[in-house]
């Protein structure tokens, strides 16, 4: 699924070309809810360096962004607007869920927290850690451009979250 070389031709599937594109230049939307956003901005800073990733351009409007990434504690009055925030992201679109709030409510086992995102989004990636390091982001997203260079999605997964 590779691009080939063979006498200074290249030929590959449009699908692989279009794969390989759209992971070298994922646009995170951050929705930084709580400590975990802290890590999230050091994961931005020039320390780990994600632009050589092609993912250094945090857009704050849905619209521009293919990627979000849910750091910290949701609440179910905060899912509303999380889950309106992905409905207005073009397709394709991913989720990365940041820490143990955003993946499994964390140590708030209350009326009022969400008790993991999963619950109302699909998510592609889970970061474990509370609050996770900035390197563990990054692996996440170089699985998720793993991920996306395969051509895996969640549209099974995106069929039973869709509204009817």
């Amino acid at each position: 699924m590779g691009l080939i070389e063979s006498e200074g031709f290249f030929t590959t599937k449009l699908e692989a070309l279009i794969n390989w594109s759209r992971k070298n230049s994922l646009w995170p939307m951050p929705m930084g809810l709580s400590c975990c956003a802290i890590e999230m901005m050091s994961f931005a800073g020039p320390r780990f360096d994600v632009s050589r990733f092609g993912s250094e351009v945090f857009r704050f409007s849905p619209r521009q962004s293919d990627v979000m990434i849910v750091a910290g504690t949701v609440t179910y009055k905060m899912a509303k607007v999380v889950r309106k925030i992905y409905d207005q992201m073009p397709d394709p679109k991913w989720v990365i869920s940041m820490g143990a709030c955003a993946s499994s409510g964390g140590m708030y086992r209350t009326y009022s927290v969400v008790q993991g995102i999963d619950l109302f989004l699909p998510v592609d990636i889970y970061v474990a850690g509370c609050p996770p390091r900035s390197d563990s982001v990054l692996k996440a997203l170089i699985q998720l451009q793993d991920k996306i260079q395969r051509g895996e999605t969640l549209t099974q997964a995106k069929k039973i979250f869709t509204k009817a």
